[in-house]
């Protein structure tokens, strides 16, 4: 197993398969590729880079974007990658799930995050510049028949929906998900602008009360997240809160490298210094090995963004 300088272990790829996405979410982070990159991992290149990190310990995967599922070759992705680790999941703004849901989880994905910021259609357009709130929930009622968990995305932003979290509590409970609140997340020369101020809504005070409600409350070794089950009309269902911002924890407690969908290895979402090209190399012959001390240099790179 890897550890960083500070003795966190490396146990998760988080890897970009494309910048492409068919919404336009507002606040979207990108993944923090701040950068224009048509170049892209082939499957064999991700096969890969997967078969070399699982050597090492690193034997959970999650696919992202942009929007993975806009690449046409999505399953076989799936598939090539899936023999090398215990947990395969994918990020996704759910408007191709009631077609994929199925093929995926046949592929080999286990589970899936399903972006899903608000239940009321004008809302959900506000925020996504998309009019596909019902394909997206038909997407994650055929996804619940085939992935386990299916957990729902929402980002809550002040002005928006933080007036919707517990009719999105209710939702999870009836259908089966597990809900993620997550804060807006930025770099620290953002949070003084004026986007930030506008939309930042701090999660904190609801953590409060989804505690004194909770029936149990666990906690995640990943970031040491807690997370709360909370009793509905519906059943109990499971709540877990996402606070990055200022979050000393939360850094202390990250187990992931990333991955862009150009082949760079990227320490922190926040971080714009932190790039290291392995693909360069893959295409000039680089050996595994040579791979391997790329990866380790990236490892080694890692630091907490807040501490």
């Amino acid at each position: 197993m890897l550890y960083d300088r500070f003795g966190r272990p490396v146990t998760n790829l988080r890897i970009s398969l494309t910048q492409e996405c068919n919404f336009r979410c507002f606040f979207c982070h990108g993944e923090g590729q701040h950068f224009n990159a048509k170049l892209e991992l082939t499957p064999d290149e991700i096969e890969r880079l997967v078969r070399i990190a699982s050597r090492l310990g690193i034997n959970k995967v999650k696919l992202t974007g942009g929007e993975p599922t806009v690449r046409e070759d999505i399953l076989e992705i799936v598939g090539r990658i899936k023999p090398y680790v215990v947990d395969l999941s994918m990020t996704t703004n759910g408007s191709r799930l009631k077609e994929l849901a199925r093929p995926l989880a046949k592929a080999g994905l286990d589970r899936v995050n399903v972006s899903l910021h608000s239940l009321r259609r004008d809302v959900y357009k506000r925020i996504t510049g998309v009019d596909m709130l019902e394909t997206v929930l038909e997407g994650i009622e055929e996804a619940v028949k085939y992935l386990s968990p299916v957990k729902l995305n929402m980002t809550v932003m002040k002005g928006l929906n933080e007036g919707e979290i517990w009719d999105m509590i209710d939702f999870a409970a009836k259908t089966g998900t597990i809900l993620q609140l997550i804060e807006l997340e930025v770099p620290r020369e953002v949070e003084g602008t004026a986007f930030f101020k506008k939309y930042f809504y701090p999660l904190q005070p609801v953590e409060r009360e989804l505690e004194k409600r909770a029936v149990e409350t666990r906690e995640r070794s990943m970031h040491r997240r807690k997370k709360y089950f909370i009793p509905t009309d519906y059943g109990i269902v499971e709540v877990e809160v996402v606070r990055a911002m200022h979050n000393t924890l939360f850094c202390a407690n990250c187990t992931r490298l990333r991955v862009t969908s150009n082949g760079m290895f990227k320490t922190c979402l926040l971080r714009n210094d932190d790039l290291i090209d392995f693909l360069t190399a893959m295409r000039n012959g680089a050996s595994d090995e040579e791979i391997v001390e790329l990866l380790k240099k990236a490892v080694l790179m890692r630091e907490p963004y807040w501490k």
